[in-house]
């Protein structure tokens, strides 16, 4: 007898879904049996719920296509919506299925009863429950559609006895969901866009992570506008390699002179970005083009909102902009550019091969010089953030994901999980903070039961260094900050993985030889500086009086390793004065 559970499985198949990730249990064992029976998926055992949504958040960003996670009645759905958090603020296409108790029960008080349809009613798209096989394939649909539509969550809520029952004599066909397609300006808004853009003498570029398929376009832009060129977090991978208008990043692990040409532009353009941090922002003189209309005027006031795809918008307004030989203000923020890395690359640069503890941005540096070309990473929350950020060189084939949005700690190691099955053949390394990783320790032990080849790069610093840093520029001593030095190693050993220990900085680069020529997972595990702590580009007066209440001694500022090579190398392309 085909169940209700048989029929969902061998519909996500059809669409396209290889594997389910979760943990078996009770009202979930008719959906994971059904995957036991059914060919072409899989069932990912992970040790921890959220781990599982981590997983699929990371597979789905990845690949653009609707990744599945699951969670058994009461707690084992509860534990999934921390990752689901994660995924629908990324915009990954995520189909979460919440067991539910028998459905008879619903309403009684009854042992592990929550009601999902309304606990993930924030963090997504869709959350229905499911009270009868004749509705799961029409409700299916529906919430694969809202996840790759909208871009985020969807959740089906299922009891384990409707799971359990006889499928429907009548099955309806599978609908393959449709993909989006661009969105286009109308052509009055291009010429108010050109016409705005011809009349400012100073434009400054500040793109997200909506320029991803944009590189070529948005550099034709600032050719054409002599326009420095910013961006967020999430936007470094798909802009900074090969582009001669970099200035840097803005935020609170910003660098260089992006806040400045942003401060001092008569025009800043936002491109596929909705950048949270609005005191980063002028507040002024802003056009914003996203092809998300509820994004227009959140952050920033706006002189034009144009709704588009970054690069369809560009393709159509790059013909109409006046041409512009003044570069006076573009050559003076590469100039600023340049002498801000170099100020703070010395500081980090000087015999620090030679200092112990490590300093964290001498090993971030090595990590970035021997990883492969095509390399995924996936950075958690924290420190490893800031070392990511600042050292991690984008070159059009690597991906940095992390919880960038959310914010969560623990993401790295899940997230590596999902990456890696998505990209076997890929080199996949996860940089863990000491405290990220033993939030979700148990799933190494992941890695080793499915020989999942990430490669986990720890930086131990005994310290949630992220949070001592926001005591610090809040004037409080940090406290509950720092805790005993744990030996990840041995741990990583005792669930059978390969693992080294290094303590010296001569022993980093045979560390990360011998790591990433290891076949299968391995761990690698880096004894850092906990003073070495990182803050924004721009510092308030009450950040200072912060730092001066605070007593301890701190390593401020932050390299940004290869990136000064490329500023240097755009220098020479500028008149002398």
């Amino acid at each position: 007898m085909a169940t209700s559970a048989d029929m969902l499985v061998r519909d996500l198949v059809a669409l396209g879904v290889s594997r389910i990730y979760g943990i078996v249990g009770d009202s979930l064992n008719p959906v994971v049996d059904a995957v036991r029976r059914t060919e072409g998926i899989e069932w990912i055992h992970v040790r921890h719920e959220e781990a599982a949504a981590f997983a699929a958040a990371a597979e789905a960003q990845l690949t653009g296509r609707l990744a599945v996670c699951a969670g058994s009645c009461g707690p084992g759905n509860l534990h999934l919506i921390n990752g689901l958090y994660d995924a629908h603020r990324t915009g990954a296409p995520v189909l979460a299925i919440a067991s539910h108790i028998p459905s008879s029960q619903i309403g009684t008080g009854f042992f592990q009863e929550t009601h999902p349809q309304q606990l993930f009613g924030e963090c997504s798209h869709y959350s229905e429950l499911v009270s009868a096989p004749e509705q799961l394939p029409r409700l299916l649909r529906i919430a694969v559609q809202t996840a790759v539509g909208a871009g985020g969550v969807s959740v089906l809520t299922i009891p384990g006895d409707v799971s359990s029952q006889k499928a429907p004599a009548q099955q309806p066909r599978g609908t393959a969901p449709a993909q989006r397609s661009p969105v286009v300006p109308g052509a009055e808004r291009i010429a108010e866009l050109a016409e705005r853009l011809d009349g400012a003498e100073k434009v400054m570029l500040f793109c997200g992570d909506g320029v991803r398929d944009a590189h070529a376009e948005v550099l034709a832009l600032a050719t054409a506008l002599a326009a420095p060129v910013g961006h967020s977090l999430r936007g470094k991978q798909w802009i900074q390699y090969d582009n001669p208008f970099d200035v840097g990043m803005s935020g609170l692990l910003g660098y260089g002179a992006c806040y400045e040409a942003m401060h001092e532009a008569d025009c800043v353009v936002l491109l596929g970005t909705d950048f949270p941090y609005d005191t980063f922002l002028p507040q002024q003189h802003t056009i914003q083009i996203d092809h998300d209309l509820t994004r227009f005027g959140r952050r920033t006031p706006l002189d034009l909102a144009v709704h588009g795809d970054v690069r369809e918008t560009l393709a159509l307004l790059l013909g109409r902009l006046r041409p512009r030989t003044d570069r006076s203000f573009l050559d003076r923020m590469l100039r600023r550019h340049a002498k801000l890395l170099d100020k703070v690359v010395e500081a980090y640069t000087t015999d620090i091969a030679d200092r112990t503890p490590i300093h964290p941005e001498y090993a971030a540096a090595l990590l970035d010089s021997q990883a492969a070309a095509d390399a995924v990473f996936t950075v958690d929350t924290g420190m490893g953030n800031v070392w990511a950020a600042r050292y991690l060189t984008p070159n059009g084939r690597r991906r940095v994901i992390g919880s960038f949005l959310h914010g969560s700690m623990a993401n790295a190691l899940p997230h590596a999980i999902g990456a890696q099955l998505a990209y076997p053949g890929r080199q996949v390394v996860a940089i863990c903070g000491d405290g990220g990783l033993s939030m979700l320790l148990g799933e190494l032990l992941t890695l080793r039961t499915y020989d999942i080849p990430v490669k986990v790069v720890v930086f131990n610093n005994a310290s949630l260094g992220m949070v001592k840093l926001e005591m610090m520029v809040d004037g409080y001593p940090s406290f509950g900050t720092d805790h005993p030095v744990v030996d990840f190693t041995a741990i990583a050993r005792a669930c059978g993985l390969p693992a080294v220990r290094v303590d010296q900085p001569s022993g980093i680069e045979e560390g990360l030889r011998v790591t990433f020529a290891t076949p299968g997972p391995a761990v690698l595990e880096l004894i850092t500086d906990p003073n070495a702590l990182s803050i924004p580009p721009k510092i308030t007066g009450e950040m200072l009086r912060g730092f001066a209440l605070s007593a301890g001694r701190t390593v401020l500022g932050g390299g940004v390793g290869t990136m000064v090579e490329l500023a240097r190398g755009n220098l020479r392309n500028i008149p002398r004065p």
